[in-house]
């Protein structure tokens, strides 16, 4: 690992457990193995880091999302694909998932705004799908944007208790939420069963964390 890998590592862990606000630049140095004054030279600022960090992990997931739902003209679908990928991916990437979802907020809003228009673009991938399954009266549901946002809470949920002790495979939980998320919606057609081995290979390949479809499980949160 490079002296760069190390910082963005050590900075993903620390702003994680500590957020960005109780973690100084000598935790940081600490962390990376490095002396305080070398560090900038691999980070500019601190709050560069964190962009930096929330840049990448969105785009990554945008570009899982796109590539896990391309061609699919099935909503129901695209919907199912989109939740399994985003369990899997909040399963194997807690640490920086909880960097984006908790320290937005935290940066510049120079420097927010580019973080929030990924956001939104990522999430527009669910709106879609929503939206063009109402249209064709695959999905019942009144409050459609309400619903996405619980649903992506409710997924991204998974990065603060997933084990791989558990009851459940991991891509048996993200084909279980992917079923809630056909409830909640109110579907009214057939389950598309989502692409998991598709979702699996594409989390394989960006986040570099194999996802096995035997028994390696998930923790019960309750």
């Amino acid at each position: 690992m490079t002296s760069r890998e190390r910082v963005r590592a050590a900075a993903v862990k620390l702003f994680a457990t500590k957020g960005f606000h109780g973690t100084g630049i000598r935790d940081l140095a600490l962390e990376a193995e490095l002396s305080s004054a070398s560090l900038y030279h691999y980070m500019g600022t601190k709050e560069d880091l964190l962009a930096e960090i929330m840049h990448t992990a969105l785009n990554r997931l945008l570009d899982a999302a796109r590539e896990a739902t391309a061609g699919s003209a099935d909503p129901v679908h695209r919907l199912r694909t989109l939740v399994a990928l985003h369990v899997l991916a909040h399963a194997v990437g807690p640490a920086e998932t909880r960097v984006v979802d908790n320290e937005v907020d935290v940066l510049s809003p120079a420097a927010r705004e580019p973080v929030v228009a990924l956001r939104d673009a990522y999430e527009n991938l669910w709106a879609a799908a929503i939206e063009e399954g109402v249209a064709a009266g695959a999905f019942r549901v009144d409050h459609p944007a309400v619903t996405r946002l619980a649903l992506l809470e409710m997924c991204s949920g998974v990065a603060r208790w997933y084990s791989p002790r558990g009851p459940l495979a991991l891509d048996e939980l993200a084909e279980h939420y992917a079923e809630l998320a056909s409830r909640a919606l109110g579907c009214t057609s057939p389950p598309g069963v989502a692409d998991l081995r598709r979702c699996r290979e594409i989390v394989a390949k960006e986040w570099g964390v194999p996802v096995q479809p035997a028994k390696s499980a998930a923790a019960d949160p309750s």
